[in-house]
């Protein structure tokens, strides 16, 4: 009898250990789970890289019931980015994701590009429920570096400040509306220390000297650089994008600014124009902008 009530017990305590042993098991896999779960920013690095490593997995973070584009050149939904790789030329596409960085359900990166030539870039992708439902994008040619030596994606990475992320938003606002808007040039003090300013548009030189110089060369060729609208700005601490319309050398054209915030003033300038495709060209009708 003792025989069979210690087997038993044996038995019992096995079972106990063995269904504890898996209760342990299950948490550390939810906990890894957890841990590899990819962030938003992640995940747009990710798809990004996707086009040149062909990887099929990024796709899966898009949602296939729901996915608006806003690039003009590529039909709406996930068909439409399917039909984008599918007329990949033969050595492929090739992408570079140099910074990324997410204002609430927004991701916006900066990518260098080999995509129908080389090219440099800005994404912004909206997320719902850990998914991307939206796209809008501003893609120019890469070129050869400025005046003073900067190319179209060089320069900090790292984000600070985030403390500060919608001061900093503010700032660049009330720049674009006041200064590139409403042309009130008397006013640039405000938001620069004094000429100390890097810039990486590839036809302007540093400062507000370089600045100037450029404006002046475009107005004795006659062209003209016109901020109509001001759509939207994003932000994640140092780092502001601003999203703009209006037109260059009288073409329709959207403006991506990337401005870089130290200690109050913009210390540095990122930018892609790209010309607005003519309606007719237009492969979704979900607009440039609309966001």
């Amino acid at each position: 009898m003792k025989r069979i009530i210690i087997v038993l017990t044996l038995s019992g305590i096995l079972l106990s250990c063995n269904s504890r042993e898996k209760r342990n098991n299950t948490e550390k896999e939810e906990i890894m789970e957890t841990k590899t779960q990819l962030s938003n920013k992640e995940k747009v690095v990710a798809l990004l890289t996707s086009l040149e490593t062909g990887d099929q997995k990024p796709v899966s973070y898009i949602n296939p019931n729901k996915y608006t584009q806003h690039n003009l050149a590529v039909a709406d939904g996930l068909e439409g980015f399917g039909a984008l790789l599918q007329n990949a030329p033969e050595r492929g596409f090739k992408a570079k994701v140099v910074r990324t960085y997410q204002d609430g359900d927004y991701v916006f990166a900066h990518t260098e590009y080999d995509f129908f030539g080389s090219k440099v870039g800005f994404d912004v992708f909206r997320f719902e429920n850990g998914l991307i439902v939206e796209h809008w994008d501003n893609l120019l040619e890469k070129k050869a570096s400025n005046p003073s030596g900067h190319t179209q994606t060089d320069g900090p990475i790292e984000v600070k400040d985030l403390d500060k992320t919608e001061v900093n938003k503010s700032l660049v606002k009330d720049f674009v509306s006041t200064i590139l808007m409403k042309g009130e040039l008397d006013k640039l003090a405000n938001y620069f220390d004094d000429d100390n300013y890097i810039q990486h548009n590839p036809a302007i030189g540093d400062g507000l000297s370089g600045l100037g110089e450029a404006l002046g060369e475009m107005a004795a060729q006659g062209i003209s650089m016109v901020y109509s609208k001001n759509h939207i700005v994003f932000g994640e601490g140092n780092f502001v994008l601003s999203i703009s319309e209006g037109t260059f050398a009288d073409e329709p054209t959207s403006y991506y600014d990337l401005f870089r915030i130290e200690n109050g003033k913009i210390a540095e300038h990122w930018d892609v124009m790209e010309p607005i495709l003519s309606e007719s060209e237009w492969k979704n009708k979900n607009g440039k902008f609309n966001f």
